[in-house]
This record gives structure tokens, C-alpha cells and sequence, in this order.
């Protein structure tokens, strides 16, 4: 502290901030799993919310050069916990922006269907197996590994998601039509 700053204390709060970032994932995913978690089940906009939340992530897909639409349905309210919904769509956005390719696409859809709304994140994608998919929502997945390093993330998020989805009683599913391509469909129930 009294030399100020250097380059090994800079690494240091990095490598400190990301510890604590994943002991408080994997203690948010542990409360979720023993049904502990203090969700507040109020009714809310989800259309605004699935809104702002894509709004924030489209400067940053615009500053990689990749293009991002959104097809929201106006005034889709949604019983739910708002906190962590919007956690699911910050970490559905997050992943779509981060692993799109070079120049790619996102596109994020919220619709009312019958008795249940369905939230999508589309985006493009360099090579995508379809057997991996099932792995996608396991805790500490990652579809490729070598970026392990790289972006200091450690494969929790869509575990996250699937949490999140599932006190809502909904449903994550990941699917692919072309291997160029991923779509994230979450389906929750229109109380």
C-alpha cells in the first residue's frame, strides 16, 4: 500500500474480485438448490425489464461490430423474482455477445404464447457441436475450454440461468440448427 500502485497489486484485485465473484455464485446456486434463496415473488413488467437489460448490452455488441435486435412484446407482466430475472438476462446477453463471432449477430425475443412466455437469445457462433448442448447448463462447463484463461470466467452462468429459471418453474433449453448458431429458450408459465 505504500508503494502504490504496480502491476502485481493491479493483478492481485483482479484475481480478487473474480474469487469473489464465483464464491458468490456458487453460494447463490447452493441456496438455490436447497430452496433457501430469498426470492420475492412480486408482479412486474418483464417486458421492460428484458428491455433495459438488452439495452444495456447493445453499445457493447455495437462496439465488437456486431449487429443486435430485440422483438419485445410490450406489457408482458410476470410474477417472479425481478432481481434474479434480470440476472438470467444479463448472463443470456453476456454469453451472446461474448461468444458471437467476429461480426456477428444477437438477437434477443420476449413473446406471450398461449399460457407461457418465452424469452430467446439468438446469436452466431464459430462451430457449434450439437452434443455439447446438453452440457451447456452444468456447473463449470465450458463448450471451449481454452478460453478458460482467457476471460477468467469459470462456466457458472448458465448454471446460474438454470436456477433462476427453475424457481420460476421454467424451463432453459440450448438449441442449434446449423452448428453457426445458438438459440437459448427460456419458457416460463403465464400465472
Amino acid at each position: 500500500m505504500d508503494i502504490g500502485e504496480n502491476e502485481w497489486i493491479s493483478d492481485i484485485r483482479k484475481q480478487t474480485k473474480r474469487m469473489t465473484d464465483l464464491t458468490a455464485d456458487l453460494i447463490y446456486l447452493s441456496r438455490m438448490d436447497e430452496g433457501s434463496a430469498r426470492l420475492e415473488m412480486l408482479d412486474f413488467p418483464l417486458s421492460d425489464i428484458v428491455g433495459e437489460t438488452a439495452q444495456s448490452f447493445r453499445s457493447r455488441a455495437q462496439l465488437e461490430n456486431k449487429s443486435f435486435e430485440t422483438d419485445i412484446e410490450p406489457m408482458i407482466s410476470f410474477c417472479g423474482d425481478e432481481k434474479s430475472i434480470r440476472e438470467l438476462v444479463g448472463i443470456l446477453l453476456d454469453n451472446a455477445v461474448k461468444y458471437s463471432d467476429i461480426n456477428g449477430k444477437i438477437r434477443v425475443s420476449l413473446k406471450k404464447k398461449s399460457h407461457t412466455i418465452l424469452l430467446t437469445v439468438w446469436n452466431t457462433a464459430d462451430g457449434i457441436d450439437p452434443e455439447t448442448l446438453p452440457h451447456f447448463f452444468d456447473r463449470f462447463y465450458r463448450a471451449d475450454s481454452s478460453r478458460n484463461s482467457e476471460d477468467g470466467r469459470y462456466g457458472i452462468g448458465l448454471s446460474v440461468a438454470k436456477a433462476v429459471a427453475a424457481a420460476h418453474k421454467g424451463k432453459i433449453s440450448a438449441s442449434t440448427l446449423d452448428g453457426k448458431s445458438i438459440c437459448i429458450s427460456v419458457v416460463f408459465p403465464d400465472r
